[in-house]
């Protein structure tokens, strides 16, 4: 087989315009027959990148009649067409050399396309320059007819990926170990394989006028709310940006309020999760690019609950989730509830307690306010730091920059003992919370109350959590009460919110979230032991 292979770059060493990049105007034309003008428009749009692999193969003896073969080097597998896609294509060709030769039959673009349409199981017809930019650059290879005003592109997507590994953000005890990848379609078979249910339907479209990144939306049909898949589908197709890089953009651009340090679009990456709320009725929108998977509606239960709450006893995940409840408050209300007691309340507390605070504060020379700032803003630059150091000194850095700091500050007569213990266990408490956004949110608003509970003791504290309560209360999350089941109260759903009841009593889905398919299972309670 004879065959011209080209990069990027034109044989002609002639300087051509480049579009803008953001012109489309002569990406929506439809494709035209002469296969050189259609080459040369390909690399003149393309800038003659050199990545951009162009193969031209004669199809008769007198090279008048050619077929074009273009891949993206980096995005499509090599191995699949050095393999499979040259030598189908090497076995077309020469059967079309020999027919022309013995019984001179007139050249034939379509009957060749159609034979080509036979080496992959996933073929696109192409008709213009968008869809051919698109599958070119998105890994896919490209066959052109000489002739033949379209073409078609063959799924030959193998791109360099971590693959599947442990998640590293969503830790468990007991459960599964894998974790989603940046890659979607590794993502969606993961999800495939924990719902084999016909009808778990997927809908893909193109977010960016520049970056053109994939956005899967999958859902249950049948238990997803209808009106919300089409509430997503409108203000995924109301996104108007250049790029799309990780689904905190899709996040960002959908939530329902962006004032407010709460989130109201779930993420994670545990593919055992997103099949348990897609079970609930729940949409997942899944971004190219990025192992974070988003979920709606999300309410503010789902992001106290953990995956290994469903793996463990019911009454050992009720314990767990009882500790994260009493240390949201403790992350939320500890330095404030110190500061008020010792500076508005001293009553409150034992005599000896109150006089053994007095002795440790006497060298002191700041207000209990003021020393809780300070060391509530030294624990969070550490613990930036901690993030954004390399792994293997990180934690170290962030132990260690701890106790120094601490020790230091208390014996240079800056802070008082009792106050680093405080903003000690209020940082501890803040880890136990599964969600990272959640957590950040919590950290955010501990500040403000600090501020209220230095100016006005506990009727300040008071005011701010009533404050936080009426907020949450007007938080909705695609039409969702986003305290639900809470507020409005649900008493069906008391079963899987603050304890988590046995799964024989977990009989029906969130009611605010599926309003068509209800029921989970049959009430059936365990098969008691014959004595």
């Amino acid at each position: 087989m004879r065959y011209r292979r080209r990069t990027g770059h034109s044989s002609k060493n002639t300087t051509k315009e480049i579009p803008p990049a953001n012109s489309s105007t002569n990406d929506t034309d439809a494709l035209k027959p002469d296969i050189t003008s259609s080459l040369e428009h390909i690399r003149t749009t393309l800038g003659n990148s050199t990545d951009i692999v162009i193969r031209e193969i004669p199809l008769d003896e007198e090279e008048k009649h050619y077929m074009a073969i273009l891949y993206t080097d980096g995005l499509a597998d090599q191995k699949v067409i050095s393999e499979s896609v040259m030598m189908v294509v090497a076995d077309i060709t020469k059967s079309l050399v020999k027919e022309d030769n013995e019984y001179s039959q007139p050249f034939d673009g379509q009957k060749i396309l159609e034979k080509v349409s036979l080496v992959n199981h996933e073929i696109q017809t192409i008709t213009d320059y968008k869809k051919l930019f698109h599958a070119l650059l998105s890994g896919d290879t490209i066959f052109l007819i000489d002739g033949l005003d379209r073409g078609i592109a063959a799924g030959t997507r193998g791109w360099k990926d971590r693959g599947v590994m442990e998640t590293s953000a969503e830790n468990v005890v007991r459960g599964p170990r894998e974790s989603f990848s940046e890659s979607l379609r590794t993502n969606t078979a993961l999800i495939r394989r924990k719902i084999k249910d016909p009808n778990l339907w997927m809908e893909t479209k193109q977010i960016g006028r520049i970056t053109q990144t994939d956005v899967a939306i999958m859902y249950i049909h049948g238990i997803a709310n209808d009106k919300i898949v089409e509430e997503v589908r409108t203000r995924l197709d109301r996104i108007d940006v250049d790029s799309i890089l990780e689904s905190g953009y899709i996040e960002e651009l959908i939530q329902d309020k962006t004032l407010s340090p709460f989130p109201t679009v779930y993420n994670t990456e545990r593919p055992d999760v997103i099949a348990a709320e897609l079970l609930e009725g729940k949409i997942a929108i899944l971004v190219d690019g990025t192992p974070f998977v988003l979920v709606v509606p999300a309410l503010f239960v789902s992001f106290l609950h953990a995956a290994e709450d469903y793996y463990q006893r019911a009454d050992i995940s009720s314990f767990l989730r009882l500790l994260r409840y009493l240390s949201i408050f403790i992350s939320l209300l500890g330095p404030s509830l110190y500061i008020a007691i010792t500076t508005f309340h001293q009553e409150m507390l034992p005599t000896r307690l109150i006089f053994g605070l007095a002795g440790q504060r006497e060298q002191v020379p700041f207000p209990a306010f003021v020393e809780a700032v300070l060391m509530e803003l030294t624990f969070e630059i550490l613990r930036e730091a901690g993030v954004r150091l390399p792994k293997n000194i990180g934690s170290a850095i962030s132990i260690v920059g701890t106790l120094v700091i601490g020790q230091a500050a208390v014996e240079a007569g800056i802070i008082s003992p009792a106050m680093v213990i405080v903003v000690a266990i209020t940082a501890i408490s803040s880890f136990v919370v599964p969600s990272f956004n959640m957590s950040i949110a919590f950290r955010m608003l501990r500040f403000p109350l600090m501020a209220l509970a230095g100016s006005f003791g506990l009727f300040g504290i008071l005011v701010g959590v009533i404050a936080i309560v009426l907020h949450l209360c007007s938080l909705r999350s695609f039409g969702v009460p986003y305290m639900s089941p809470f507020a409005p109260l649900i008493p069906e759903g008391q079963k899987d919110s603050i304890f988590r009841l046995p799964h024989w009593l977990l009989s029906s889905r969130p009611r605010l979230i599926n309003q068509t398919n209800y029921k989970r299972r049959k009430r059936t309670p365990p098969r008691k032991s014959r004595e």
